[in-house]
């Protein structure tokens, strides 16, 4: 192997690392979601705000 093969080799193996490291923080707080709770979209949707005009 050359220096540039191992240099992208080294380079490719930390964003590997990085991308589990995150993957692995974003999956941690989901084990609730399994579950029947309340969650986003339970409420009713959202529709764009009307608002009454100012008189007087």
């Amino acid at each position: 192997m050359s220096t540039d093969d191992t240099a992208a080799a080294d380079m490719k193996r930390k964003f590997k690392e990085a991308l589990e490291k995150k993957n692995a923080q974003q999956h941690r707080g989901e084990a609730h979601l399994d579950g029947d709770s309340a969650g986003p979209g339970t409420h009713a949707a959202h529709t764009k705000g009307v608002y009454p005009r100012k008189w007087g």
